[in-house]
C-alpha cells in the first residue's frame, strides 16, 4: 500500500479544501498504482491545491506530472450565499472568486510547483484540446448534472487501458449529497469500459477495460 510521507500529509491536512483524509489516502493510493503506467496524471476540480499536493507528490516519485484542470472560479456550491463559501478566496478588485493565487500558494509551501501543470479553463474546453491518453483521471469538480457530465464525457474516453478513472462525492443515498457524481459513476459501469476496484465513503475507483 502507498502512503503519504508525514510531511506531505501534514500539507493535505493543512491546506484549504473539503477532502477528509481516509479519502484522501485512498486517492493516494490509486493514483500511485496508476502511476505505474508512466502517464500524466489528471485531477478535474483544484480548488485550492488540497487533493493536487496528494497527486503531485505521487507524480514526483513516478517521473510523471500531474495536470489539474479549473477555471478557479468557484462552483456553484461556493458562491456567494451558498455552503461551502469562502470570502477570504474572492479577488476584492473584481470582486468575484479566484482561488489560483491560493493554490499556488499551497502547491509552494508543500515544494510540488515544478511536478504540476496546472491549466485554467472550463473542463469541457481542455478536455477538447487534449490529445494524449492519461493514466489516471479524478474527476472532482461542479457537481450540477451539467458539469459532471461534460467532465465524465470530456475525460473519461481519454484514459489508457489499465488506467483509473476515480469519482469523488459519489452518494447513491439523495438524503447525504447531489446526485450528478453518482450518476456518472453509474453511467460509467453501465458503460462496460470500467470496473470498479474500489470504494472509500464517497470516492470510487474505477479502472479501465481492454478494448
Amino acid at each position: 500500500m502507498s502512503e503519504p510521507t508525514p510531511e506531505i500529509l501534514a500539507a493535505f491536512e493543512g491546506a484549504k479544501g473539503f477532502m477528509p483524509v481516509k479519502e484522501g489516502l485512498a486517492l493516494y493510493e490509486a493514483a500511485a498504482e496508476a502511476a505505474k503506467l508512466g502517464l500524466p496524471l489528471l485531477e478535474v476540480g483544484t480548488y485550492c491545491g488540497r487533493s493536487t499536493i496528494l497527486l503531485a507528490d505521487v507524480a514526483r516519485a513516478a517521473g510523471t506530472v500531474a495536470v489539474t484542470v479549473d477555471h478557479h472560479r468557484g462552483s456553484e456550491e461556493q458562491q456567494p450565499g451558498w455552503e461551502y463559501h469562502d470570502a477570504t478566496v474572492v479577488d476584492p478588485e473584481v470582486g468575484v472568486m479566484d482561488t489560483l493565487p491560493t493554490f499556488r500558494r499551497t502547491l509552494r509551501k508543500a515544494g510540488l510547483e515544478e511536478h504540476v501543470i496546472a491549466v485554467v479553463g472550463r473542463s469541457p474546453q481542455v478536455a477538447a484540446v487534449w490529445g494524449g491518453q492519461l493514466g489516471f483521471v479524478f474527476i472532482d469538480g461542479g457537481h450540477t448534472d451539467e458539469h459532471a457530465t461534460g467532465d465524465y464525457e470530456g475525460w473519461a474516453p481519454k484514459v489508457a487501458a489499465g488506467g483509473l478513472l476515480v469519482i469523488h462525492d459519489v452518494f447513491p443515498n439523495p438524503e447525504d449529497g447531489g446526485q450528478a457524481p453518482y450518476r456518472i459513476y453509474l453511467r460509467a459501469i453501465e458503460s462496460g469500459d470500467f470496473e470498479e476496484i474500489s470504494v472509500t465513503d464517497s470516492l470510487r475507483v474505477l479502472r479501465r477495460l481492454p478494448a
